[in-house]
């Protein structure tokens, strides 16, 4: 487990596998497949494309985008710098930090926009964003120190949050609460989702259990607990969904299972939880009982590589968009993005699942 920086940057590396054995690189479609875990092991975890680019959500095959575009520069990107993400009923929204606002690749109608915002739904500096089952988008905007609220036509509806209340980074929803990081105070704010209303606040600055140092990434688990990223304090904690400590996971260091800048994370329906490192730019993967699984991703040449990642998001409802992209003999069961900040892949896409019997 006590392996170099340079060991762990090496595997990163090496961990894609395609059916030569070989990792591929920035190629065009008819690449073979990359795949994680490397062979001899069984993949669980496939690339299948990116989002960058008005190309990449054009619809139909590469020649006939290729005629459409005609010599235009396919990659000319319509996100400058990006860091969160979520999906929603088809479409990829990816909040640029750079072009205060969020810009949605609509995958299903082969379509993309940008969305600002104006007057009172103004965004200044947007992080992160949640999509609840009805749409509705809640944006967490630090300069704003705000949660700028929109509907499921992209129309302001309202702000959560007074002047000097909190510094939101990341939010995540569950059922009528929405859960606010607050990188000023180092605590977690609990809300009510439409009046905005406090319930209550968790956390608070130090390295103790429950404590705090940048909380940045939200998650919430398939049993209802909170997962924060803390990243200063090199962790990760697990939170009942009324803010008790339950365990924290991972720690500082340079092994498998520790990490030098942890950011986003999300957790499966079998309460694997995934974790960014913006220092390894790689996205390490946990068991249920905080035990490493794998890790994927990592600064390279290849087509699925990473630079400075924020966020991954995990998706179940989804699927049948990017079906496509994946070998016929891998059945996926759900979606994995990971948002970038630079490089090609401003949004790579994987798929979790398995080799077909």
């Amino acid at each position: 487990m006590n392996k170099s920086i340079s060991a762990l940057a090496v595997f990163a590396l090496c961990c894609a596998w395609s059916p030569s054995g070989a990792a591929s690189k920035q190629s065009d479609e008819d690449d073979p497949p990359i795949f994680y875990p490397p062979a001899p092991n069984v993949p669980r975890l496939q690339y299948l494309t990116k989002y960058s680019s008005a190309y990449d959500v054009s619809a139909g095959d590469s020649k006939l985008r290729d005629f459409v575009f005609g010599g235009q520069d396919k990659e000319e990107q319509v996100v400058q710098k990006p860091y969160g993400v979520a999906i929603h009923e088809g479409a990829i929204y990816v909040v640029d930090t750079r072009g205060a606002g969020y810009v949605v690749f609509d995958v299903a109608n082969g379509k993309w926009r940008s969305v600002t915002g104006k007057g009172d739904g103004a965004m200044n500096k947007p992080i992160n964003i949640a999509i609840d089952e009805d749409g509705t988008r809640y944006v967490t905007d630090t300069q704003r120190e705000a949660v700028i609220v929109f509907d499921s036509k992209d129309r302001f509806l309202r702000t959560l949050g007074a002047p000097g209340q909190f510094k939101p980074a990341d939010v995540a929803i569950s059922g009528d609460r929405l859960y606010v990081t607050d990188v000023e105070h180092q605590e977690i704010h609990v809300l009510d989702k439409l009046s905005g209303e406090t319930l209550f606040t968790f956390g608070g600055a130090g390295s103790g259990e429950g404590q705090m140092a940048h909380p940045t990434g939200l998650a919430i688990g398939p049993d209802g607990s909170v997962y924060v990223s803390d990243m200063t304090n090199f962790r990760v904690q697990q939170f009942t969904p009324d803010g008790e400590f339950i365990r924290a996971i991972g720690s500082v260091g340079t092994g498998f299972g520790q990490f030098a800048r942890p950011k986003g994370i999300d957790v499966d329906r079998e309460g694997r939880l995934y974790v960014v490192d913006a220092a390894f730019q790689n996205v390490q993967l946990f068991d249920d009982a905080g035990n490493v699984l794998m890790f994927f991703g990592g600064p390279s040449e290849d087509r699925d590589s990473f630079s400075l990642p924020t966020v991954v998001k995990i998706d179940y409802d989804n699927v049948e968009y990017f079906r496509q992209y994946a070998d016929p003999d891998f059945e996926i069961e759900y979606l994995v993005l990971v948002a970038n900040q630079m490089g090609l892949n401003k949004v790579a896409v994987f798929g979790f699942g398995s080799l077909k019997d």
